[in-house]
């Protein structure tokens, strides 16, 4: 597990872009209080994921709407069809941890 940042960095309902090891990661804060990692990248464009809108535990991309399941990756709304990398999220003494390895088997 790579250390990413302190909890209090990523409010409740914001995420924010972290570059791990040349792996571009999106850190949610979702709205069931939970901390979640997806790779950074919209699958059906080359956009930020952290850029876009948390709502519940999904993450929408601000350019076309596409809506992701920040716990599988799996598309919920289109245009997109292919669900993005989740990655395993440790908080340790008020610190946020993550695995590069993808929980869901998706690779980039």
């Amino acid at each position: 597990m790579i250390r990413i940042c302190a909890t209090e960095d990523v409010p409740k309902g914001t995420a924010i872009s972290a570059d791990v090891d040349g792996t571009q990661l999106a850190i949610v804060h979702g709205e069931d209080d939970q901390f979640y990692a997806v790779y950074d990248e919209c699958s059906h464009a080359a956009v930020a994921l952290s850029e876009g809108e948390i709502e519940g535990c999904t993450l929408e991309c601000w350019l076309h709407g596409s809506r992701f399941d920040l716990r599988t990756g799996e598309p919920t709304g289109l245009p997109a069809t292919e669900p993005v990398p989740v990655y395993p999220v440790e908080v340790r003494d008020g610190e946020i941890y993550v695995s590069l390895t993808p929980s869901n088997g998706v690779t980039r």
